[in-house]
């Protein structure tokens, strides 16, 4: 098992669970292009890492497919190869399903949750079935296993995640492509400052106990990433030991 000189593609990569594992990535060899919205975040990445000769970045946005598309391709053109493609760039607004204030947050979650995930399928999946190997992972969710109050359009989008890669599982397997989905509970990330409801977000964080980081994450996505082609880990679940759904 090694991750070692595999070429990783990270969208969501600046911050939270996705810089925690570019990091982890890079000090074990791999070498990884890191795709998100905030430039700066990206530029403080970079001063950061192990191994910044194996680190370059792309301002991304996941909802835009020209924009995954022109990550990949970097990655492509850099290094020949695409081993990982994981699709970690996510949101997670809260609220009633039938608050008619929320639909544009409803668009928004659906946009980058489900089809940023799709843009980076249809940009990695050409070059792996070229190479004849391949992953490609996504950050999923405990949401996706279970639904509550004020949380159905992000725990639906966290559904379709689940359902979208155990098709591309069935569909590529035979190309030698893998699938893996990463679904956590809890994670102490900024991912709680796109709720954009405070009663919720202090509902939520008032309960913090023992919330899992996002080097845990990283391990364990690391982990997935590490393994050896005969072998396809699909999923993860893992939550905090005190969470109760």
């Amino acid at each position: 098992m090694t991750i070692e000189n595999k070429v990783v593609v990270i969208t969501g990569g600046s911050s939270g669970m996705g810089a925690a594992t570019t990091k982890l990535a890079l000090a074990r060899g791999a070498k990884v292009v890191v795709g998100a919205r905030n430039k700066d975040q990206l530029e403080q990445l970079a001063t950061e890492v192990d191994n910044p000769k194996n680190f370059s970045y792309r301002v991304t946005d996941v909802t835009k497919k020209e924009d995954v598309q022109e990550l990949v391709g970097m990655a492509i053109s850099q290094y020949g190869q695409l081993d990982v493609m994981y699709n970690n760039a996510g949101i997670m607004p809260q609220g009633p399903v039938d608050d008619p204030d929320r639909l544009i947050d409803w668009e928004k979650t659906i946009n980058t949750n489900i089809m940023g995930v799709l843009n980076g399928i249809v940009a990695a999946v050409p070059q792996m079935k070229q190479q004849g190997q391949g992953l490609i992972m996504a950050t999923d969710s405990v949401a996706g296993h279970v639904v509550y109050p004020n949380s159905a359009v992000y725990n639906g989008s966290k559904y379709a995640v689940k359902a979208i890669m155990e098709g591309l599982r069935q569909e590529q397997h035979k190309n030698g492509i893998k699938t893996g989905i990463v679904s956590p509970g809890f994670v102490d990330t900024n991912l709680m400052d796109t709720i954009n409801d405070d009663e919720i977000r202090n509902q939520i964080e008032a309960g913090k106990k023992g919330w899992l980081s996002p080097e845990n994450i990283a391990e364990i996505a690391v982990f997935m990433m590490s393994q050896p082609e005969n072998v396809d880990i699909n999923e993860i679940l893992v939550r905090p030991t005190d969470q109760d759904v």
